[in-house]
C-alpha cells in the first residue's frame, strides 16, 4: 500500500478576511475531491489571511498510480488559477 501526499501552499494576494480565504480554500478542496476522489484538508497557516496550505492525500496499491494522480491534481490546481501557488511537494510513503 502506498500513501501519496501532495502539499500545496498558496499566496492570496489582496485577501483581507478569513471569509475570503475560506472561500478560496473551499473551491479548491471541492475541485480536488470531485475530480480526483482524494482527501483534502487545510494543514497550516489557519490564522494568516494571505497564506493557504492544503494537504491532499490518496491511497493506492501502486506508486506509479499515486504519483500520476497527485501530479494531475497539481496540474489542475495550477491551471485553476484560484491563487498563486508558491510551494508544492509530492511525497510517497510505503514500501
Amino acid at each position: 500500500m502506498i500513501v501519496g501526499v501532495l502539499t500545496l501552499e498558496f499566496r492570496l494576494h489582496g485577501n483581507d478576511s478569513l471569509k475570503g480565504k475560506r472561500s478560496v480554500a473551499q473551491r479548491l478542496k471541492m475541485k480536488l475531491r470531485n475530480k480526483f476522489n482524494v482527501a483534502v484538508s487545510e494543514i497550516a497557516h489557519q490564522d494568516m489571511l494571505d497564506t493557504l496550505a492544503l494537504g491532499v492525500v490518496t491511497v493506492s496499491p501502486d506508486a506509479k498510480h499515486a504519483q500520476g494522480l497527485l501530479q494531475k491534481a497539481l496540474n489542475m490546481v495550477v491551471a485553476a488559477d484560484e491563487a498563486e501557488l508558491i510551494y508544492d511537494d509530492i511525497e510517497l510513503i510505503g514500501p
